[in-house]
C-alpha cells in the first residue's frame, strides 16, 4: 500500500500536522498505528488520542482539523462522531484520526484490535 516518495512525504506532512493539531489542545495519551505491513488495511496510519469530556474531544477534533488544513492543505473526507463527541473520526484517506473519551477507547481498544500494526506512543507535552 506504500505509494511513491511524493506520496510518503505527504502522508508522513499529515501525520504530523494531525499531532501538533492534538497537542494544541492538550489531546492525551497519543499513539500512532502504522498499518502499512498489514494486507487489506483500510489506511496506512491510526492516529489514536482521547480527551476528558466531550468538549474537549471535539475541541481536539476541530483544532486537528484547522492544523491539518493550514500545514498540509488537507480536508477530512468524512467525520463521524461529533453529535456526541465520544468518539469522534477524522478520515483523511491515508490516515484516520481517532479522538476519544477515555472509557470509549478503552471499550473499543483499537490499540488491540490492530496489534499486528507498527506501534508509537507519543508523550504527553504537559
Amino acid at each position: 500500500m506504500t505509494g511513491n516518495k511524493s506520496e510518503v512525504i505527504l502522508t508522513d506532512k499529515l501525520v504530523k500536522a494531525v499531532i501538533e493539531g492534538i497537542q494544541e489542545k492538550k489531546g492525551k495519551n497519543i499513539t500512532i498505528l502504522d498499518l502499512r505491513c498489514i494486507e487489506n488495511s483500510i489506511a496506512e496510519y491510526f492516529v489514536i488520542c482521547e480527551g476528558d469530556s466531550n468538549i474537549h474531544v471535539d475541541a481536539v477534533a476541530e483544532s486537528v482539523e484547522e492544523v491539518v488544513r493550514k500545514n498540509a492543505g488537507e480536508k477530512p473526507l468524512h467525520v463521524e462522531g461529533r453529535e456526541n463527541a465520544e468518539w469522534i473520526l477524522l478520515d483523511y484517506l491515508d490516515v484516520v484520526v481517532h479522538v476519544f473519551q477515555s472509557a470509549t477507547r478503552h471499550y473499543y481498544n483499537l490499540e488491540d484490535l490492530w496489534a499486528d500494526a507498527d506501534r508509537a506512543d507519543i508523550e504527553n507535552l504537559f
